[in-house]
């Protein structure tokens, strides 16, 4: 499944080796419709043998949004003047046949593709980031609608263009956990990549996961409700009771619930419900009104 368009633009007519002879067509005239990227580089340049594959992995990554241009300094001693390049690897873009942006020395994969992300947004295109972050919006709202099962396709699609899309991971796992399968989300959340694994995304999914699983064992609101009534200091059924509201749906009394226990006994059970408090923060949005609430109720409990 390819989200992103044009990606059937063929990577030879993405990137090219250009001479002095050819710089306006290749550079100029191609510029006026697509942006070009153009790389000044020599033989003998160590940096630019390392900079060069990664700029052409970002530009066949854009899929067409992009083109880029080779030139040999060595070779093209004229253009180079022209350019005023005083060192290499330098790197300008154009568009409308005029320079745009551009850089100097090697730079990390993570800064290169966001250069030539900011190109293609800068001559009024979306960037391939762009069109995954519109992918896995549209994929929130399948998710948002009930239909976990096209939205964790959707999710899967993103994470074929990019394995590292924290939204889209975190995306799939909550879709599973939608779906009942709890198994698959939790195998899903392990497989995460090192480099997202403590993003928020995915923290928020395994919180998630774990009220999920609390969901399976909860008990009847009513009994316990009774119960935590009958006896206001039994810490274990006003939990239990929290853990069975946030199961059905009630997360504000849940909460509540979870407050009452830390202010009666913060210590019991280990920190109990400051803990199961965290978890349910960590599940929902940060600018959500019942953590904003939450958090300030428990902050002037703990500093009191």
């Amino acid at each position: 499944m390819d989200l992103l368009n044009g990606g059937n633009a063929p990577a030879t007519d993405l990137i090219k080796d250009g001479t002095e002879a050819t710089f306006m067509a290749d550079v100029v005239e191609t510029s006026q419709e697509t942006p070009v990227i153009v790389d000044f580089w020599a033989p003998w340049c160590g940096p630019c043998k390392t900079l060069g594959p990664m700029l052409e992995e970002a530009v066949t990554a854009a899929k067409g949004a992009v083109k880029m241009v080779k030139i040999n300094v060595d070779e093209a001693q004229t253009i180079a003047a022209q350019m005023r390049i005083q060192s290499i690897p330098t790197v300008y873009a154009f568009f409308k046949g005029q320079p745009v942006d551009g850089f100097q020395g090697a730079l990390p994969g993570s800064e290169i593709k966001a250069f030539v992300d900011r190109v293609i947004e800068a001559a009024g295109g979306e960037s391939p980031a762009g069109q995954l972050d519109d992918a896995v919006q549209a994929a929130e709202e399948m998710l948002a609608e009930g239909a976990a099962a096209d939205a964790a396709q959707t999710f899967a699609a993103i994470l074929g263009e990019d394995p590292n899309h924290a939204a889209a991971y975190g995306g799939l796992v909550r879709a599973h956990i939608a779906t009942g399968d709890l198994e698959q989300a939790e195998a899903i959340l392990n497989g995460a990549p090192a480099e997202i694994s403590t993003s928020a995304e995915l923290e928020a999914a395994h919180a998630q996961l774990e009220l999920a699983k609390q969901a399976a064992d909860a008990g009847p609101v009513a009994e316990l409700t009774a119960a935590v009534e009958a006896d206001p200091d039994n810490h274990q059924a006003r939990f239990d009771l929290a853990q069975a509201l946030h199961a059905n749906g009630n997360v504000e009394e849940a909460v509540a619930q979870l407050l009452e226990l830390f202010r009666r006994d913060r210590e019991w059970n280990e920190g109990a419900a400051k803990t199961q408090l965290f978890t349910i923060f960590d599940a929902l949005k940060s600018n959500d009104p019942i953590v904003l609430n939450g958090r300030r109720k428990l902050s002037s409990m703990i500093f009191a």
